[in-house]
């Protein structure tokens, strides 16, 4: 978007620094935002992207620098003050009363909220808010009934309701399915075509050369780059995030497949009388990947845990490496040889309080005492091999940003319990940039050409169609499609994950 040097800038930061215990998480940044502009802040985790967009709400405090909207510096210290100058921040972990309507939840926390709602006014306000910004959603609906997409939509609602004329957007498609997106970027134009403006921070490179007027790109705290709209090359912006060439290309199985390691048949599991899987039936052989697709929500998470032997299914089998698992638990399927890297990685995958060094041997076979000498040199090689950015292996992983707590878990499932040859990977690279995504991609093909066997489940259609020699579509807990990585594509896959005949 090309803006008069006249008008003055809807925000800007000049020279922010801003410092955390032994990091500098914004040094000297600049940055500005024009009216009706949708400018993205790219860069891996950890860049200080979070960091600067916290700054300009007012979540924090700078150390030095100024943020200044509408060509006049102001002091902003806490969101209310930032929606006191019409800026407000959707963050990537909704902060939602689940139990409460849509409505309710817009108003909640309002300067003006009386102690007696008037609820069809203020519903009537969400719903014109809804409709104008093309954000389908009923103001009665209770929010822990909503899908992420959705409630997403209801903290832009909030926003909006709130008076925000600027919206800082942080990782906003981290949680959603492809066309939860689309529907996403349709808001954030309807936004910025009446007079919005909109900080898109983000690490998906696709997305934003999609989405953006600008794009300025960080690196370790500082700005590396900036380009506008039709300057922006997908392997130039993943340069200048990690400061190196990025290798961007499809990975299939360099060898002929081996035995079966991994199978699933007529495998049928029910929840709360809901059938969530019917008549599942899939085989894994070493040396292959076979990638899991779907929409949140199809199963995908009941199948990888299924397998992990964390739910008995109602009915059928699994095996690992010619063991039956079904019934035996987490640790009978361990001791059959699988790893498992769960979606929830620091609620189910990691013990968050735990150091790094303390995470990596948790699921290990062992006596009672633990070699703490061996496992720190061990964490430490790790934190070098992954290029986990953290002060050192004896940090509390609730300490680390998403994408280097990722990091540590798949250090220990991949390579911490080497005798494992099953693998069962969801979401492996969800959170990370692109360079991290690279590092994951490529220790999951090592994993491939050394014989193992990957169940590969994933919301992320591309690294699906990136790394899978065969590729199954769940819909509603069914299997719909299965097909050759190399032999199908983009469009047939996603009409079967919608459901539509292929």
């Amino acid at each position: 978007m090309q803006h008069n040097a006249e008008v003055p800038l809807a925000l800007a930061a000049r020279a922010v620094t801003k410092r955390f215990p032994g990091v500098v998480a914004n040094d000297q940044v600049n940055f500005d935002l024009a009216h009706g502009e949708v400018h993205t802040l790219l860069g891996e985790n950890g860049a200080g992207k979070s960091t600067l967009a916290s700054v300009l709400c007012g979540l924090y405090r700078p150390e030095a620098g100024q943020v200044v909207r509408d060509g006049k510096e102001i002091r902003l210290n806490s969101p209310r003050d930032g929606l006191t100058h019409g800026i407000a921040m959707v963050h990537q972990h909704f902060r939602l009363v689940d139990r409460f309507t849509v409505a309710e939840n817009v108003v909640l926390g309002h300067k003006s909220l009386s102690f007696v709602l008037a609820t069809a006014e203020i519903e009537a306000k969400v719903a014109a808010i809804t409709e104008k910004f093309g954000l389908p959603l009923d103001p009665r609906a209770v929010v822990g009934e909503l899908s992420a997409g959705e409630r997403q939509r209801v903290e832009i609602v909030k926003a909006l309701y709130q008076g925000a004329e600027i919206l800082l957007l942080d990782e906003p498609t981290a949680l959603l399915a492809p066309p939860e997106v689309e529907k996403l970027f349709t808001t954030v134009r309807a936004m910025t075509h009446a007079g919005k403006s909109v900080v898109f921070v983000s690490h998906k490179l696709a997305e934003v050369v999609d989405i953006s007027d600008r794009i300025t790109v960080m690196r370790g705290g500082k700005v590396t780059g900036s380009v506008r709209r039709g300057e922006a090359d997908v392997r130039r912006l993943a340069e200048l995030m990690v400061g190196r060439e990025i290798n961007i290309v499809a990975r299939r199985a360099k060898s002929p497949v081996g035995d079966v390691l991994l199978s699933a048949s007529q495998v049928h599991l029910e929840r709360d009388g809901t059938a969530m899987l019917t008549d599942i039936n899939l085989e894994v052989r070493g040396g292959e990947i076979v990638g899991v697709a779907g929409v949140a929500g199809n199963g995908q998470r009941d199948l990888a845990e299924v397998i992990a032997g964390l739910r008995t299914p109602q009915q059928g089998n699994v095996t690992v490496c010619g063991v039956p698992t079904a019934g035996s638990g987490a640790r009978g399927a361990r001791r059959a040889g699988l790893a498992y890297v769960p979606e929830d990685r620091l609620g189910t995958g990691l013990a968050p309080s735990m150091s790094i060094r303390d995470n990596l041997v948790l699921t290990r076979e062992r006596g009672f005492l633990v070699d703490r000498k061996s496992a720190l040199l061990e964490a430490e090689t790790f934190i070098k091999q992954l290029e986990i950015k953290t002060p050192g292996p004896l940090t509390p992983t609730r300490k680390l940003s998403g994408g280097n707590a990722q990091k540590v878990l798949l250090a220990r499932e991949l390579f911490a319990l080497s005798g494992a040859r099953v693998l069962v990977v969801c979401s492996p690279t969800r959170g990370l940039d692109v360079g991290a995504v690279e590092t994951v991609h490529a220790l999951l093909d090592e994993a491939r050409d050394a014989g193992k066997a990957i169940l590969l489940v994933s919301e992320d259609l591309d690294e699906v169609m990136t790394l899978a020699d065969r590729v199954l579509v769940l819909y509603r807990g069914r299997i719909t499609l299965e097909r050759s990585g190399a032999d199908t594509n983009v469009e047939r896959v996603g009409r079967a994950m919608a459901g539509l005949a292929t």
